[in-house]
């Protein structure tokens, strides 16, 4: 395939398309994803954020045999989500109908891009996202480290987020609506690895309607990934903690207010001290000798009571947001 097969300005189905393409360090495997971009993609924006290799040399020369490819250099390193971000903002400026996501290290499969935005263009969602987990391919194609990784950033990014019909949040294979991104403040989103997870908290809060798109998961294509699960976890669980409040801040609190916050409180305020407390009566047991039965049953109530109160609150918030979730549709 040559670049000529993405040089033709063709709109699918009457709508605008950009694929943003956020690259760092990828000089093996920007010039094959480029190459793939369907050819009825209207402009192909990639993000070089700031590489250390011939990554933004690589893009300079397509970009002159290709006027569907427009490359934007950041100064200083943003992160992935800073570079998502720019590609958003560039998309806003220039009118784009739909703005699709595709990472420069090759893991995404262009052929995949309809299922991710005919969703949209059928008005069944305003966010579409790839999960790789749908079929039984992940656990054998991603490695077990990244795959369990995922899942425990999944589980926490469904109680931060409300989308608790969504699963694989990592997956950077995106696109979404233009006056959906219009409604968002883009600079206060998290410009790190943990972007996807932040911006859907920011898209439940703003009621945006989202679908999960069942892809295949492509690895050991000579990709290189930087992560490491072992600092990313503990970093982007205290993230969702606090986008977590600050979501039942401004959706249950401040624009509308929802029982379900007195539930959350009161589950903060008595699970936490009733497990600590038993923990330690159930040590004290073993390494001291026996304890009061009213300090016994005064842990286990307020651990049963705070556990109950958070399971009502989780229940309150999956009936609330039924109607943001779109894959049954």
């Amino acid at each position: 395939m040559t670049y000529s097969a993405i040089k033709e300005t063709k709109m699918y189905k009457n709508k605008t398309i950009a694929v943003v393409v956020p690259a760092y360090n990828e000089e093996k495997q920007i010039e094959k994803v480029l190459i793939t971009i369907p050819k009825y993609v209207d402009k192909v924006i990639v993000i070089d954020d700031c590489s250390k290799d011939n990554t933004k040399s690589i893009v300079k020369k397509i970009e002159k045999k290709n006027d569907k490819v427009i490359l934007i250099s950041h100064k200083k390193n943003r992160g992935v989500g800073g570079a998502i971000i720019t590609g958003y903002k560039w998309s806003i400026d220039n009118k784009i109908d739909i703005a699709a996501v595709m990472a420069g290290d090759g893991q995404m499969d262009p052929s995949e891009l309809p299922s991710i935005i005919d969703p949209l263009l059928k008005e069944k969602a305003d966010y579409t996202k790839g999960n790789r987990l749908f079929t039984g391919e992940a656990w054998k194609k991603i490695p077990r480290i990244r795959y369990l990784g995922n899942s425990a950033l999944s589980l926490l990014t469904k109680i931060a987020s409300g989308y608790w019909h969504i699963a694989d949040f990592q997956s950077g294979y995106t696109a979404i609506k233009r006056e959906i991104l219009e409604l968002l403040d883009l600079d206060k989103i998290y410009k790190r690895y943990g972007m996807p997870n932040d911006f859907l908290v920011k898209l439940n809060v703003i009621e945006a309607k989202v679908k999960d798109v069942p892809i295949k998961p492509r690895y050991n294509i000579g990709e290189k990934s930087g992560i490491r699960f072992y600092k990313v976890i503990p970093l982007l669980s205290w993230l969702l903690f606090k986008r977590f409040l600050w979501r039942i801040k401004q959706k249950y609190i401040i624009r509308d207010f929802h029982p379900l916050v007195f539930f959350y409180v009161l589950g903060f305020t008595t699970f936490p001290p009733g497990l600590i407390l038993g923990l330690y009566l159930f040590l004290r047991r073993i390494f001291v000798g026996p304890i009061a039965a009213t300090s016994a049953l005064f842990a286990v109530f307020l651990f049963i009571s705070g556990l109950q109160s958070l399971f009502f609150a989780m229940w309150f918030d999956m009936e609330r947001n039924k109607g943001l979730n779109t894959n049954r549709d």
